[in-house]
């Protein structure tokens, strides 16, 4: 795994670097139950394979996940989105874009990538249809040219996922 920052956007910084060499480490040890990094050769983009928890709507379904981690990692939150088909979802665009609390405003450095990824989970294992969000072709719309949902202001309809 190469760390250098010829394999990414923007260097990494040396704290960032090593919280993620850490986690890395973490992850081909003991990833979390569900989860699977597929390793590549750049520290900063992860691709996470997600599977639906057994007894709910997502049993036995797959996805991935695209996180990239910002050079200030863990001061700031990693972008994570889910790689097309995203999951049907009230909180997951067909972008791939996820409205969670933990992604943007409610991030801590405390926080890790396997905390992100059990949040994610527990998201969609608490929906109780599996729909599109209501808002989904506004949002799409007003988000072109690949923004960053980190761009995005978000607004939480409600508390249960």
């Amino acid at each position: 795994m190469t760390t250098s920052s010829e394999s990414t956007r923007k260097g990494l910084t040396k704290i960032a670097t090593n919280r993620l060499q850490k986690e890395f480490m973490e992850w081909q040890t003991n990833p979390p139950a569900g989860f699977k990094h597929r390793v590549s050769d750049n520290l900063q983009r992860w691709t996470i394979e997600v599977k639906g928890a057994p007894g709910t709507l997502y049993a036995n379904e797959t996805y991935q996940l695209q996180v990239e981690f910002p050079e200030h990692y863990p001061m700031e939150a990693p972008q994570v989105i889910f790689q097309h088909p995203a999951p049907l979802h009230p909180h997951v665009y067909s972008n791939g874009h996820i409205c969670l609390d933990v992604l943007y405003g409610s991030w801590s450095p405390a926080m890790r990538l396997s905390s992100i990824c059990l949040s994610i989970l527990s998201m969609l294992s608490s929906s109780s249809v599996k729909q599109k969000p209501k808002d989904n072709d506004h949002y799409l719309k007003n988000c072109k040219n690949g923004r960053s949902p980190k761009e995005t202001r978000w607004r939480y309809h409600d508390d249960k996922a």
